[in-house]
């Protein structure tokens, strides 16, 4: 078995509940020094005067983490690589894949779901129909499984680049192609951007449970307060007598109605959209 989901053993508390995937292909080795980028750091959820714009954030409380540089372009074409080793990354749930080209290049991609050890990729027009290569959407078959889409032709992946995600590719065309993705947004790609065929790997990351909450704070996620425990001075639906429900449609703490309402701003690209997400019947 490649992936084990393994229940701990209830020696504490915190080990009770906790759930953990054992992956037998994932080498544990240190990152390619020459592909770290150290000056990495992600957000706490303050801006530069020190307050908070984006909540339940935190700096990350655990060990110190490298950043691997991860090749979203795979514009490496007309190249066979080999991949070395499948690998962990800290920073994304889906795993890394090292790529070795033939010319001496080094390469971190995301891995696929059945992307191996000692396997071959390559990219470009010219590469095969086979999981984990690169090719632009017009060369790839109508039907098939991809991911890392591209919504821009040499912008790099942009769409489906998580654990366990993948898009179907619909039809296609000279000019534009139709995806439908897991939310089941149907939307128009410009054919030459390219996509990866497959489903990104670690696809039972959502089985994972931590367990207790200190191991979410390691993973710099802060705690989050219902607004009807609050007082009315923080957050609109605090206060009142007893128990309450808020007594008004859900909002957040500034005051924007939540849960429903539609959010989406961008009008520049709203024809590409042929069919929204959870779309009201």
């Amino acid at each position: 078995m490649i992936t084990k989901i393994v229940a701990c053993k209830p020696t504490t508390p915190g080990q009770r509940n906790r759930v953990v995937l054992k992956h037998t292909h994932v080498a544990n080795v240190k990152p390619r020094a020459s592909l770290i980028d150290g000056a990495h750091k992600t957000s706490n959820g303050r801006n530069a005067w020190g307050r908070i714009t984006t909540r339940h954030r935190s700096a990350a409380l655990h060990n110190r983490r490298k950043y691997r540089i991860v090749d979203f372009k795979r514009n490496k074409d007309g190249v066979i690589a080999k991949v070395k080793t499948i690998e962990y990354c800290p920073f994304r749930t889906a795993h890394l894949a090292l790529l070795s080209y033939r010319d001496g290049e080094w390469r971190y991609i995301v891995a696929t779901d059945k992307m191996r050890e000692g396997d071959e990729v390559a990219s470009g027009d010219a590469a095969p129909i086979k999981e984990g290569n690169c090719l632009p959407i017009y060369a790839i078959p109508q039907g098939s499984v991809i991911c890392m889409i591209e919504m821009k032709p040499g912008k790099g992946a942009q769409l489906a680049r998580s654990a366990g995600t993948s898009a179907v590719l619909v039809t296609k065309s000279s000019d534009y192609s139709v995806v439908r993705l897991k939310s089941g947004e149907t939307r128009k790609i410009p054919s030459k951007c390219r996509a990866v065929l497959g489903v990104v790997s670690n696809t039972k990351h959502n089985l994972r449970k931590l367990g207790k909450a200190g191991a979410k704070r390691w993973v710099g996620i802060r705690p989050t307060v219902r607004g009807v425990a609050m007082n009315p001075i923080d957050h609109p639906h605090g206060g009142g007598e007893g128990r309450t429900s808020g007594g008004r449609h859900p909002v957040s703490p500034t005051g924007k109605q939540t849960k429903g309402m539609r959010t989406r701003r961008c009008k520049r690209t709203n024809s590409m959209i042929l069919k929204r997400r959870n779309q009201r019947k």
